[in-house]
Parts: C-alpha cells; sequence; structure tokens
C-alpha cells in the first residue's frame, strides 16, 4: 500500500525499528480486524506497545511527536509553532488538491480488463497539472515544502513514485523544474532508497504495469 509505505518511510527516517505485518484484503474484512484495527477495514494501523491506531497521517502524527529526535536528528514536524503550521498547511494541501487527481489518474489509468477511462483520466491530468503549477511557484527557491524536509513532504512520494513509474506520466512532474528538484530531493533521501530496495518496488511496478496492460 502507498499508504503503508509512507509510514515506513517515516519510520526509517526517525531510526525506528518496527515490523511490518503484511494483511490481505480478505482479513482486513473479518470481525476480528474491524474490532482491534481499523473499523473501515483498511490499512494501514498500528499497534505501538499495546496503543492502537488507524489513519496513515495520524498514525505519522504520532510517531513524530512521540519518537522525533530520539534515534535520529531528523525533525520531520518542526517544534517552532509557525513552521509546524506550515506543515500542517501542507499536508491539507496535499489532501484536497494533490493526492486526489492523483488518485483518480492513477485508477483511470489502470485498466483492470477494460478499457482505460481516457476522459476521467484526461479530467485527473489536467487538474493534477494545475495543482503543480502552484507547487512550482511554492517550491521556488526550497528543496522541500517549507524549506527543509518534513512530513508535508514524505506523504507525497509513495503514489508520486507510482504515477512517474508505471503509468507513464513522469511529464507532469519533470517539465516543471521546482517541482522536479523536489521529487529528486525525495527520491534520493537514503531512508527513501532503501524502501524501492528492501520492498522491491521495481518489480511491484513491473507487477503494476503489467496487469493493468491485460
Amino acid at each position: 500500500s502507498p499508504f503503508s509505505l509512507i509510514l515506513i518511510y517515516v519510520l526509517k527516517e526517525l531510526g525506528l525499528s518496527f515490523e511490518n505485518v503484511p494483511t490481505t484484503y480478505e482479513e482486513i474484512k473479518t470481525p476480528e480486524y474491524l474490532a482491534t484495527k481499523h473499523p473501515f477495514g483498511k490499512i494501514p494501523s498500528l499497534n505501538d506497545d499495546g496503543f492502537q491506531i488507524y489513519e496513515t497521517r495520524a498514525i505519522a502524527r504520532y510517531l513524530i511527536k512521540k519518537y522525533q529526535g530520539t534515534k535520529t536528528s531528523t525533525i520531520l514536524i518542526p517544534s517552532d509553532v509557525q513552521k509546524a503550521a506550515l506543515v500542517e498547511q501542507f499536508i491539507s494541501v496535499e489532501t484536497s488538491y494533490y493526492t486526489q487527481p492523483l488518485v483518480k489518474l492513477l485508477m483511470s489509468k489502470r485498466k483492470q480488463g477494460n478499457e482505460p477511462d481516457l476522459k476521467i483520466a484526461d479530467e485527473a491530468r489536467e487538474e493534477l497539472g494545475k495543482t503543480l503549477d502552484v507547487y512550482e511557484k511554492l517550491l521556488e527557491g526550497k528543496d522541500y515544502l517549507i524549506g527543509e524536509i518534513s512530513l508535508a513532504d514524505i506523504i507525497h512520494v509513495p503514489l508520486t513514485y507510482y504515477a512517474i513509474n508505471s503509468v507513464g506520466e513522469g511529464d507532469l512532474w519533470n517539465k516543471r523544474p521546482n517541482v522536479s528538484k523536489w521529487v529528486k530531493n525525495l527520491n534520493e533521501r537514503e531512508s527513501w532508497k532503501n524502501i524501492v530496495t528492501e520492498y522491491n518496488l521495481s518489480e511491484q511496478i513491473s507487477k503494476y504495469t503489467k496487469d493493468s496492460n491485460k
């Protein structure tokens, strides 16, 4: 799950050890899972020494607030109240204007036995392009959204990686210099490179593309 990968990225940036428990579609719909992990039958969820929490962004915030600075010097939510507010601002932007059209684009390109819906794909591409035009301005003179790496950047990475590498939409990001530099900075962080290798993302991308073209 791209959303699980967000949390793995956060965990690695924080230098925390963890156990990733694979979960099947059938398992997340069982009464036990709904009662103890996620009442809406989704992933990911986290159990931290008996404390159970679900929803990606909530889990990420929890991990950062509890463990930030204990294992590494990486700061993903600054203590400065204004910088922290900017992180939250860009998380809201990601949720409202970035991920929605990106998911729509990915789903429209994934055939699943049918021809892709080109109308929906074009609409999603146009909507995402407008968002990336704004990002191009926001990233002017900056390596990251608030100027330094933060949770606001990390939550963009997995779905963007899939879009660029699996459905041939890399031009959306590559033709915008500031956006392209930002994506490159995030992809080249050791934590993400380790994830790509450890979880065989290239192989997953290949399978995703093959399935989409059936």
